[in-house]
């Protein structure tokens, strides 16, 4: 599974009806555009200097991303590895089309021993075909790999999430950057998702937009139209 994988235009009748709904309850009636846009090309940007959180805790970075996970998989101390805590891993390779950085996992992450899954998985399936993108071309990943039954996250774990996010980010080379939720917004831009939203933010050269957390939009359907102008922000070459 990577960013490597050709996309298969191909969708079945569920697969169709499943793309319909989504697009009805975000409120999408009409073409957004009648020339075809090629959402995958990367933006050209310079690549910034790598930001560190001045009082986050040093992190030694591996060299590459077959080292970051293998640090990731064994490493202890990090953010939110606690007692009766269980260790999610990222899920692709590098250089996808789109890396889905999402909010703390929960006890259904922790059980399928995904970044996002039960429910939440099933919406974003229908988020990333809408926007022309395979599920198993994403990378997957959490702000912080452990679900902790009952914890929450602090203020020194979230400055250290960000430094090991942004290498995350800066090995993973993906081609576009999702943020799902509060924590990921805060921890990347600095600001809460109400204020992130609506803005292309750089992450590591990276274009990056903040939107929900699928688990919200199951909570909060009226938010799904909202999400869709996060997603063609995202994948538009403007900002």
């Amino acid at each position: 599974m990577g960013g490597s994988q050709s996309r298969d235009h191909s969708l079945d009748a569920a697969d169709a009806a499943s793309l319909l709904e989504w697009w009805m309850e975000s409120g999408v009636d009409l073409a957004i555009s009648e020339e075809a846009r090629d959402w995958r090309r990367p933006p050209a940007v310079v690549a910034p200097p790598l930001a560190s959180a001045a009082s986050a805790e040093p992190v030694e970075a591996p060299g590459d991303l077959a080292a970051f996970h293998a640090w990731l998989s064994s490493a202890t101390g990090l953010p939110l590895d606690r007692g009766g805590s269980r260790r999610i891993l990222p899920m692709g390779g590098a250089d996808a089309p789109i890396m889905l950085l999402a909010d703390l996992p929960t006890q259904d992450e922790a059980t399928d021993s995904r970044p996002i899954a039960g429910d939440a998985w099933a919406l974003t399936v229908r988020m990333l075909q809408a926007i022309g993108i395979e599920p198993g071309a994403a990378y997957l990943a959490n702000l912080a790999c452990f679900h902790a039954p009952g914890s929450r996250i602090n203020s020194s774990d979230l400055e250290r999430c960000a430094v090991i996010a942004r290498d995350h980010v800066r090995l993973a080379r993906p081609k576009r950057l999702l943020l799902l939720g509060d924590a990921p917004a805060r921890a990347i831009t600095g600001q809460t998702l109400a204020n992130a939203r609506g803005h292309v933010h750089r992450v590591e050269g990276v274009r990056a937009v903040a939107t929900f957390h699928p688990r919200w939009l199951l909570q909060r359907p009226s938010d799904k139209a909202l999400a869709w102008k996060d997603l063609l922000l995202l994948m538009s070459d403007e900002g």
